[in-house]
């Protein structure tokens, strides 16, 4: 912050002189005094010493703010009275808790000071001319509702503070109700309200109140005690409501009933703190500072004549911390009313400062502290759901379908005032006409049987444009709306079931239509294939069967009638005797092995001795067996082609033919695979 050229109404130094700088350095100097600390005396003619290592902090402190260190000292240390008439100057030495006393003072006058020329200095900044103006921009940093365990002055004045501000925030959010009724066709006489003006009675009320008994113990020349002043305001003020008492309490204290809640005030130290007096030697020393923002802020001027140095024959009350507070607090009000205010609430969801952390007791003792919950209980006493024609029905126009016959109910829905019902759209007018007909049916299906069957007004009020309702109705038309909805979506889902369902037999029935094309398709598909298959097979098998035939029809033929080749004369004679003997009987008797080892099973008997003697041509001329055996051929075979004539089949399972193993398919149930040998003779036997 820079000074500007030439010299400002606040009496800004010279130009260019580095205003931030001095700023820093009497903010420093103060840090510096705080750090003095003082020693008990062991005279009380004596002034108390400083503690070991503080003359560094006193000396530092002194050059800052351009301060004398030995008037800086003196001035802590020394207490200077005016008596009498001759206003003679008596010096008194201050004890330990009076110089920390002064030196407090002085740390707290320089930033009185300080701060309001802060004020002023920025204010003038960033405004112009109040004659060039008419309109203006506050921020009001509202003080937060404190109740601690030690309460004291400090939070008594606050809390008196949110006490005024409550009462105006309801009395403008009240009046803006009403304005907005009036304007709507409503009556605001059924609006009941609870107010906060007997708890600012008791605080600031005329002629006795908190406030004033304070201020009139810091006005009388006597000691008070804490627990004197207990008993008076006690006394004093026993018929107050909102005066409550402790009587737990050991200290000496009172109860105030505020809006966000009881308060206990402990009322030791209250007038002390009360009186601030600040000593005129200290504002004499900070006027003789070289330092150019500590001159400008405690200009000498002998003529002027300040609150800590009366004349001597006035007796006019001197200001306390309370008369101070609540004449600025009456000048806030004043700005308040000529203005249009706009209120922001502002919530900590919890002391550590953790995001997406909502701590429920500190949330809760704010929006008490705030008067959100007394505003809560005034809004609730009216109407607080508003809710404009348009909206009204395109929310609710479900509930058109509960409209009964007749037109019953309407004059309760339009409320006392009996306004018409009148929309800015003509289309919002019928529609809205069928919602208010149907209130009543709804307020009929939400009663419990158990309620007694009685006439109940609808809370609810038609303005000009906008519906008025309680919580209540409007709990009721949600409830009949979720009713309606939830018939909705049953028909819906009803509908779309039915659909699916439908959808789904549709789709089963063509599923089951393309399946039995296919199959059917598939099994023509698969029976042509085999046929054709079974046909190829039936041809490839007829062939084979005709060629086999043809061939074994060829080899027998070249055997049929053929004598049986008889050994070479030359083997015969090469041969021994009983060697051609054997081999001439392999041959004769192969066909033998071959009947007796391929033989049926049920081949016995009889039959089976004429098989062995027919292939060992054995004698038929035994007495006991009348055999009459033909002449045979030495070659045996005549034919395997011709079907037998009073012949034996044999069923032999190798055959000396050269085709005779062959089968294309071999079947477990029958023997299969050989030729059927017809051992045919040129006379058959005879028994």
């Amino acid at each position: 912050m820079r000074g500007s050229s030439g010299t400002s109404p606040r009496g800004l130094p010279s130009p260019g002189y580095p205003i931030q700088k001095t700023v820093w350095k009497v903010l420093a100097g103060l840090l510096h005094l705080g750090n003095v600390h003082f020693a008990d005396s062991e005279d009380e003619a004596q002034p108390c010493q400083l503690m070991d290592g503080t003359k560094v902090s006193v000396r530092t402190s002194a050059s800052l703010l351009q301060l004398s260190e030995d008037m800086l000292l003196e001035t802590m240390q020394i207490r200077t009275i005016k008596a009498g008439k001759q206003q003679q100057v008596f010096r008194k030495p201050c004890s330990r808790a009076e110089c920390d006393t002064r030196r407090d003072c002085l740390a707290k006058l320089i930033y009185a000071r300080l701060f309001d020329w802060l004020v002023s200095v920025i204010n003038s900044s960033i405004c112009a001319d109040s004659s060039s103006w008419t309109a203006f921009i506050g921020l009001l940093d509202v003080y937060g509702f404190e109740s601690f365990p030690d309460n004291s002055l400090e939070q008594l004045c606050i809390n008196y503070a949110n006490e005024k501000l409550q009462q105006h925030f309801v009395a403008h959010y009240l009046r803006a109700q009403q304005e907005e009724y009036a304007v709507e066709g409503l009556e605001w006489s059924f609006v009941n309200y609870q107010d906060n003006q007997t708890c600012l009675d008791l605080l600031e009320g005329s002629p006795i109140s908190i406030c004033s008994l304070i201020n009139e113990e810091c006005r009388l020349n006597r000691p008070s005690s804490a627990a004197q002043l207990q008993t008076r305001i006690e006394s004093a003020l026993a018929g107050q409501p909102r005066l409550g008492h402790s009587k737990l309490s050991r200290e000496p204290s009172f109860v105030v009933l505020h809006f966000a809640g009881p308060v206990r005030y402990h009322t030791e130290g209250l007038v002390e703190k009360n009186k601030d007096p600040v000593p005129p030697e200290l504002t004499g020393l900070l006027q003789q500072s070289q330092d150019p923002l500590l001159m400008m802020l405690f200009p000498a001027n002998p003529e002027e004549k300040t609150q800590e140095e009366p004349s001597g024959q006035s007796r006019a009350p001197a200001l306390t911390v309370v008369s101070k507070f609540k004449a600025s607090l009456e000048q806030l009000l004043q700005v308040l009313h000529s203005t249009t205010p706009h209120y922001i609430r502002c919530i900590k969801p919890n002391s550590q400062n953790q995001p997406q952390t909502f701590l429920q007791e500190e949330v809760l003792s704010q929006l008490e502290a705030c008067g959100l919950v007394e505003t809560i209980h005034i809004s609730a006493a009216g109407f607080p759901i508003r809710v404009s024609h348009q909206n009204f029905v395109e929310r609710y126009k479900l509930l058109r379908r509960l409209r009964p016959h007749t037109s019953s109910g309407l004059c309760s829905a339009k409320g006392p005032t009996e306004q018409p019902l009148c929309a800015k759209e003509a289309t919002l007018q019928p529609l809205l006409q069928d919602i208010l007909h149907a209130l009543p049916a709804v307020i009929e299906t939400a009663r419990t049987p158990g309620d007694p069957a009685e006439t109940t007004q609808v809370p609810l009020y038609c303005g000009r444009t906008k519906i008025f309702m309680t919580d209540s109705m409007l709990e009721l038309l949600e409830c009949g709306r979720a009713q309606m909805l939830e018939q909705c979506a049953r028909c819906i889902q009803c509908g779309w079931r039915r659909h699916r369902l439908q959808k789904q037999e549709k789709q089963r029935r063509a599923a089951v239509l393309i399946q039995a094309a296919v199959r059917s398709w598939l099994t023509r598909k698969h029976i042509r294939r085999l046929h054709a298959a079974a046909t190829v097979i039936k041809r490839a098998w007829h062939r084979w069967r005709i060629r086999m035939a043809c061939l074994a029809s060829k080899e027998l033929d070249g055997m049929e009638e053929k004598p049986m080749p008889r050994a070479p004369s030359s083997l015969s004679s090469s041969l021994p005797a009983a060697h051609t003997k054997l081999l001439g009987a392999i041959i004769h008797l192969w066909p033998l092995g071959l009947v007796l080892a391929n033989s049926a099973v049920g081949v016995r008997g009889f039959q089976r001795k004429l098989v062995a003697h027919a292939c060992l041509r054995l004698p038929t001329g035994s007495p006991s067996n009348k055999f009459q055996t033909p002449q045979q051929d030495e070659a045996g075979i005549t034919s395997i082609r011709a079907l037998p004539r009073g012949s034996i089949k044999f069923h032999c399972r190798k055959s000396p033919l050269q085709y005779a193993d062959i089968c294309p398919e071999p079947s477990d149930s029958s023997v299969t695979g050989f030729n059927q040998i017809l051992l045919e003779r040129h006379r058959p036997v005879q028994v």
